[in-house]
């Protein structure tokens, strides 16, 4: 992704879809998927986007010419495996509350990290329905939540932007810890 947000999702044979994953500047969508015959998900842009296909063969002699990018790559693969893993401990284990804290600790964290926040605003372009689709949940479910988290001064969410009013509370809440997002790493590369 050069610009813009993108999701990875699935549909479910009742037509339902489950978000796995959201895509901002700078992540990789899928680096092994010329290894297989099939996507077994899609992806989707969820704002004006402008993203970069490079062909199998430029990636194979960029992997094989460029160590450094070969290591950055598998690197940037296992941020995502993190992230893919919290996003199960957090289907699994984490109250609705919990895991709505979470999910917007860890945004607004990958949005720092490359930029894309101000003081403790960042630019959050995902209706309830996505973020319903992508925890488990209803769109009725998360706007209790979210009037949840407002009311109890953590965080607050507006079109297109969510702000974190108390930054220690919203961690507590959530129960944050980011050494899944292996910011130093990424920001070593």
């Amino acid at each position: 992704m050069l610009e813009g947000w993108a999701c990875r999702y699935k549909i479910l044979p009742s037509g339902t879809r489950q978000i796995m994953a959201f895509l901002m500047p700078g992540d990789a969508c899928d680096l092994h998927i010329k290894l297989l015959a099939e996507m077994d998900h899609s992806i989707q842009t969820l704002t004006p986007a402008m993203v970069a296909t490079v062909s199998r063969a430029d990636m194979q002699a960029l992997m094989s010419g460029h160590p450094n990018v070969a290591r950055a790559m598998y690197s940037a693969q296992l941020v995502d495996e993190g992230i893919m893993r919290a996003w199960i401990v957090s289907m699994g284990r984490r109250s609705s509350v919990e895991r709505v804290a979470h999910l917007i600790c860890e945004l607004y964290l990958r949005a720092r990290t490359i930029g894309l926040t101000g003081d403790d605003e960042f630019a959050l372009p995902l209706s309830q329905l996505l973020l319903a689709d992508a925890l488990g949940m209803t769109a009725v479910h998360i706007n209790r939540v979210l009037k949840e988290l407002r009311l109890a001064g953590a965080m607050a969410l507006a079109r297109g932007s969510a702000t974190i009013l108390d930054p220690v509370k919203l961690i507590q809440i959530a129960g944050f810890n980011e050494n899944y997002l292996h910011r130093r790493l990424r920001k070593a590369l």
